[in-house]
């Protein structure tokens, strides 16, 4: 138990200062041990930080294959803008989540790599189910298109423009104005009511 304690004290630090301004010093006195006592939980801060980083890529992963194993071939205006606000709800409301975006933008440097390691492999996985839900939706008619990845590529393009909104912008108004537009635009692309 002391171990996920431990792990919400630092998402706290690493959320508000980055992996550089949180010190174990400060975490440990948060959970009432002495700094060496983490070092029975994680081998060090390095640890410490990628295991709360895969909690959140799990936390990610798990609410979209959720997300995506109610949709059907029926709906995918619905459902598409559905992920939409699923993705704004997630990064806005969920700590741990609001951590894994920070550090998909600023990641400490030394481990780069490893950090780009977990975020290729949720992409990818994400990108692979979206392909598929388009494929489905090719296949029933319900939008026009003769690729799925061109869809695919082209909403993840929405989906990011949104979590770059969520990182740098602070307005309401301005990443519901973003949403919208880029909604409009990419929904008229792929319907089969083109106006």
């Amino acid at each position: 138990m002391k171990s996920e304690e431990i792990k919400e004290a630092a998402l706290k630090y690493f959320t508000i200062h980055g992996y550089e301004g949180a010190s174990l010093s400060q975490i440990a006195e948060e959970v009432g041990l002495k700094k060496q006592s983490i070092y029975a939980h994680f081998k060090g801060k390095d640890d410490l930080f990628l295991q709360i980083l895969r909690d959140a890529k799990e936390a990610e992963l798990s609410s979209k294959l959720h997300y995506f194993s109610r949709v059907d071939t029926q709906n995918p205006e619905k459902d598409l803008y559905g992920f939409l606000q699923l993705v704004i709800d997630l990064f806005q409301k969920n700590e741990l989540l609001k951590f894994w975006l920070r550090m998909s933008f600023f990641p400490p440097a030394h481990l780069v790599k490893e950090i780009e390691v977990e975020f290729l492999e949720i992409d990818e996985k994400v990108q692979a189910i979206l392909e598929s839900k388009f494929q489905d939706w090719i296949d029933a008619k319900a939008i026009v298109e003769d690729a799925a990845m061109t869809p695919t590529l082209a909403f993840l393009g929405v989906v990011d423009s949104i979590m770059l909104e969520l990182v740098y912008g602070n307005d309401e108004n301005r990443l519901k104005a973003r949403v919208e537009a880029s909604w409009k635009v990419f929904w008229r692309g792929i319907s089969h009511s083109r106006i």
